[in-house]
């Protein structure tokens, strides 16, 4: 067991009690963090009574991503119409060396919405060139993070994980009181877009506000471009979007004992050019009540009625340099792929 692990490993009884976490030790090298069940399963429930209960009907896109939907994502990531995962990971192996300018030898990757891991390897192989050992921080509502961190420990012999199964505010505010230890916080795969802006800016200013002095911040945002290959990127031919879209009523029907009949609705996705962003929505094809038990809500829904599942924002780079400023961040670098507008930003605390 790393010496730094033993010494932060006296805080957990305090974490748990004070944040209301179970923590589970697998091994020396990897232990998890996760919210109470009660816990989890009272908030999945009051947030989908109140977002189903509202005129405009909504589900958040953080609620896709169970194991399921996690191995749906990886299929979409495959994808060539869906160029964002291909086009950042390109990116990222192109300005390792760059990156390693402007990472202390003693900072600890923290990772927002991990999935699979597939870029995560890209991080890691860069803090494997100038560090001993390795500390990883993946924060992840879904479990898959509990797979992909014993793959992750296969490959890398001097890698220590602390998974944290929680929300992203959720798990920030954990790694806030967790130690003093530098950290390298990315938000990779432009998930930052299902933000909308006024939501969005709140969310840096929060990053920002738990950051310390020498910690940095990474996110990876994809680019304003032709309306075409954004529609063809969220609604691809074979269905798989779709699939994933559907799956969030099947999780609400396994978690919160509900109803949702999957033949009844189909995906929706356009792309607003005047708001610059993709919609989401599960369109309904028939009129009908639906049952979520878990929730106490009965559900009226109309032929034809939306409900909105996602927003993914598209930006210019002048609109993020300003967001990001005015959230309190410093703006230390940008990389861009210039063939399919793409870029990753590295910034400071202001």
């Amino acid at each position: 067991m790393y010496k730094n692990r033993v010494v932060t490993q006296l805080s957990t009884k305090t974490l748990q009690k004070s944040l209301g976490y179970r923590h589970f030790e697998i091994n020396s090298r990897l232990c998890y963090f996760k919210p109470a069940s009660s816990k989890s399963e009272k908030t999945f429930a009051k947030e989908i009574s109140y977002s189903l209960n509202q005129k405009e009907k909504s589900i958040s896109p953080k609620f896709f991503y169970d194991i399921k939907g996690s191995a749906i994502f990886d299929e979409i990531c495959e994808l060539p119409e869906y160029y964002l995962t291909r086009t950042e990971t390109e990116l990222l192996k192109k300005i390792g060396n760059e990156l390693i300018q402007f990472i202390s030898k003693d900072i600890r990757l923290v990772e927002l919405g991990s999935g699979s891991a597939v870029k995560t390897r890209l991080l890691l192989d860069v803090l494997t060139s100038i560090q001993n050992k390795i500390e990883y921080f993946p924060i992840d509502i879904s479990d898959i993070l509990q797979e992909s961190s014993q793959k992750l420990l296969e490959d890398y012999e001097n890698l220590s994980i602390t998974g944290i199964i929680d929300s992203y505010e959720g798990g920030l505010e954990f790694v806030e009181q967790y130690d003093d230890k530098p950290n390298f916080i990315a938000f990779l795969g432009s998930s930052f877009g299902n933000f909308t802006p006024e939501f969005g800016f709140v969310f840096l200013h929060k990053i920002s506000s738990i950051m310390k002095k020498n910690d940095l911040f990474f996110i990876g945002l994809d680019l304003v471009k032709d309306k075409k290959v954004l529609e063809k990127a969220y609604d691809d031919p074979k269905g798989i979007t779709a699939n994933f879209n559907l799956n969030v009523l099947s999780r609400i029907n396994d978690e919160l004992s509900a109803d949702f009949d999957l033949s009844q609705f189909v995906h929706h996705a356009i792309y607003n050019e005047k708001k610059q962003r993709i919609e989401m929505y599960l369109r309904s094809l028939e009129k009908q009540t639906v049952e979520i038990k878990k929730a106490d809500l009965l559900l009226d829904i109309e032929k034809d009625e939306l409900i909105h599942t996602e927003y993914s924002h598209k930006y210019s780079i002048s609109q993020i340099e300003d967001i990001m400023c005015r959230a309190g961040f410093r703006l230390e670098k940008i990389w861009q792929d210039t063939n399919k507008p793409y870029a990753l930003f590295l910034a400071s605390k202001h």
